[in-house]
């Protein structure tokens, strides 16, 4: 499909995801002259108009355009990012079905999974309760893509595929202090206090909680791999099956940055949720995905990409 596709749109891919899947479509065979990447500057999806436009005479759509953040920015902006990121779901899955689009592959989140889903989390136990308070508008909001989706293969045959990445890092990450992910924040932290001389780096939380991270490039190439072959609306995980909790990672990411103070922990903040990690047997079952890079080599790999670029 990729190699003979005429259009190929990838919302979001001017973005940290959407930059890699770019490069990942090009690697499988994609022409330049077919990828189409919609800049929020000049394409507004939260109109049907736009999107309606922009997917017309597409064979493929990859859907990553969406607005994240991390806790802070999840407890200050929950209404937009509950309406924007169903809107531009809801719009761009509509315009697939009405231009006839063969495929549409939309990117969701872990943050769909209730607060207290069983680890390591598994598809089958996403609609088991409520998602962990802080992003739940974030994680409903696109939850309700996949029913969506599941409603519009029954209804109307259409071919939609959900992916549900986990926590991303990587080179082009936003690095932002207010509304960036963790290891982006991590990483500037302690850049910054090392260069500043810094006696201490004050964290959220009490560093209890862990996360499992899929290096960006992995994580793009999975969604490749679900655009060439994954034929269900069931939603299915991309991850690392890697875990550690976020003191560790603190402790990591200053051992990398070569910073030398100390760590303290704001226990006012919120931790989030307790624990994520994923049960990955179905992607790899489904279309044969599986990580590559290691925690380790993509950690440094992030962290000298922004040293080099000191963006956000």
């Amino acid at each position: 499909m990729i190699r003979d596709a005429k259009k190929i749109v990838v919302t979001g891919g001017a973005g940290f995801l959407g930059r890699h899947v770019v490069e990942a479509l090009f690697q499988r065979g994609a022409s330049k002259n077919s990828i189409v990447v919609p800049r929020s500057a000049t394409h507004d999806l939260r109109d049907p108009a736009v999107c309606r436009d922009l997917v017309k005479d597409a064979d493929l759509v990859l859907h990553l355009a969406a607005k994240v953040g991390g806790i802070g920015y999840n407890q200050k902006f929950p209404g937009e990012l509950f309406f924007d990121n169903a809107a531009m779901g809801i719009h761009i899955i509509e315009a697939a079905r009405v231009s006839g689009v063969k495929k549409i592959v939309v990117a969701g989140t872990i943050c769909a999974y209730p607060r207290h889903t069983p680890v390591p989390f598994r598809e089958d136990d996403l609609w088991n309760g409520y998602p962990e308070e802080t992003n739940a508008p974030y994680g409903i909001a696109k939850k309700a893509l996949l029913v969506m989706l599941q409603s519009y293969r029954q209804q109307y045959g259409l071919n939609g595929a959900f992916v549900l990445p986990v926590n991303l890092y990587g080179p082009w990450d936003n690095f932002h202090l207010e509304n960036s992910h963790v290891i982006p924040a991590l990483i500037r932290k302690f850049v910054e206090a090392q260069e500043a001389n810094k006696s201490e780096v004050l964290l959220w939380g009490d560093g209890t909680p862990t996360r499992e991270f899929l290096f960006v490039e992995d994580a793009a190439r999975g969604l490749v791999m679900a655009a060439e072959s994954l034929e269900t609306s069931d939603p299915v995980n991309l991850g690392s099956a890697e875990e550690i909790s976020i003191r560790d990672l603190a402790e990591t990411v200053k051992k990398e940055t070569g910073y030398a103070g100390k760590i303290a922990w704001d226990t006012s903040r919120p931790n989030g949720q307790e624990r994520r990690k994923l049960d990955v047997s179905r992607a790899e079952k489904l279309f044969g995905f599986r990580s590559n890079v290691g925690f380790q080599e993509g950690l440094r790999r992030t962290i000298q990409w922004w040293k080099e670029h000191r963006t956000g």
